[in-house]
């Protein structure tokens, strides 16, 4: 069975805020609404406008047609420098690197 708009905006929506490691907090002040109009967007009990979606896709800097396309297509269109790097420590807090001695 395959999602309907609705769920495909909101998983899209749902990847992008993971992806970029944003909160629904900060999305909402981007479009100008509270973090509870974003929450019951997300669950479901109001609609993501169509105005909405465009707002969301130039925040992401992706097309609106990549976030109506679903949670794959919204996070592959993801410019790179929108992404958080999840797990890399810099080189500074890397520990050196243990080598054999050519043993």
């Amino acid at each position: 069975m395959s999602m309907t708009l609705e769920e495909r905006v909101r998983s899209a929506v749902a990847a992008l805020l993971h992806a970029t490691g944003e909160s629904q907090t900060e999305l909402a002040a981007a479009l100008g609404v509270s973090q509870a109009q974003v929450s019951r967007r997300q669950s479901g009990v109001a609609a993501w406008s169509l105005a909405d979606c465009e707002v969301v896709a130039v925040h992401y800097g992706i097309d609106v047609l990549d976030l109506l396309a679903g949670p794959t297509r919204a996070v592959e269109a993801l410019p790179a420098g929108r992404r958080r790097t999840v797990g890399r420590q810099s080189d500074a807090a890397r520990p050196a690197a243990v080598t054999d001695g050519g043993v």
